[in-house]
């Protein structure tokens, strides 16, 4: 283990890596697709820019069929991020350590995100291996978090350390619950589920959390936001009058409750965003409470 999170490489039977700890930066827009368009297409220009041209080899088709992201690729992905009423957009980068650097994009039709889906929101996120982190350092992963919310007319956005790779294979899932309640700033999720359910609400703390309007204004702006965490280790930066972004130290932090490294900064703000926070709907059993015990995992 590093001294902010472990190593974690979970294998196929045929040695291949399918999951393993890495970064998300991730963003949610109550808008519809053809609104921000052009502002996700900034946001991946400059996430390029900063992880390279080559750092995306494969894009996935309507169908999940993935394919080289050659020029024709490309063609394909510029496409689909300029229809006018739905987008859904995947690109991956692969390396012998598993997964590397991916991005998601989940556009939303105009009512989807009006009246017909409560829930919806347009959703895209950015994926890094942490060997970005510790060749760029955390500072320039921060700098790059904000250029990318510079154009995004973003509800919420979260940043920091997360479980990356097949989470839908049968038993990823039981491999990462062994390893999740030990580190609970190593965050699993599902974009592509979320962009349907969470809605103007929030996730649980991550290092970096964006917040606009609809959490923002009850909160009292930025300086009430501020007065409420009170800790020095929690910063609050004013990204305009409506949007800030909150920083929990200096570095992603994935925790370990067996040494008593338990992130009490984040459970700071796990309880000041506690009333918007997005729980799971519809679960039963025992995925319910092991559910139940990972969104309470900053609370109880």
């Amino acid at each position: 283990m590093t001294e902010h999170y472990p190593r974690i490489r979970i294998r196929a039977r045929n040695g291949h890596v399918v999951l393993r700890e890495g970064l998300n930066i991730c963003f949610y827009l109550r808008h519809a697709h053809a609104e921000v368009a052009q502002k996700v297409r900034q946001a991946l220009d400059t996430f390029q820019g900063v992880v390279g041209a080559g750092a995306l080899e494969r894009f996935a088709d309507t169908d999940g069929d993935w394919h080289p992201l050659d020029e024709a690729g490309w063609r394909y992905v510029h496409e689909e991020l300029q229809a006018d009423d739905w987008a859904l957009v995947r690109l991956r980068g692969e390396s012998p350590e598993g997964p590397a650097f991916g991005f998601e994009y989940h556009g939303k039709t105009a009512s989807d995100v009006s009246m017909d889906e409560p829930g919806a929101v347009t959703a895209l996120g950015f994926w890094l291996p942490t060997e970005a982190l510790e060749s760029l350092g955390p500072q320039r992963i921060r700098e790059l978090a904000l250029e990318l919310a510079k154009p995004l007319p973003f509800c919420f956005g979260h940043a920091g350390l997360s479980f990356n790779g097949e989470l839908d294979l049968m038993g990823v899932d039981h491999e990462v619950d062994l390893r999740r309640f030990r580190h609970p700033g190593l965050d699993v999720f599902d974009l592509g589920t979320l962009s349907w359910k969470l809605g103007t609400r929030v996730r649980g703390p991550s290092w970096l959390t964006f917040l606009g309007r609809p959490v923002l204004d009850p909160l009292d702006g930025a300086a009430g936001l501020r007065s409420r965490l009170g800790e020095e280790s929690i910063k609050v930066d004013a990204l305009d009058p409506h949007r800030v972004v909150i920083t929990l130290g200096e570095s992603p932090e994935a925790g370990d409750v067996d040494q008593g490294h338990t992130l009490p900064a984040y459970r700071t703000l796990a309880q000041v965003l506690e009333p918007w926070t997005y729980r799971e709907e519809h679960l039963h059993g025992a995925g319910e409470e092991t559910q139940r015990r990972w969104e309470r995992r900053f609370l109880d």
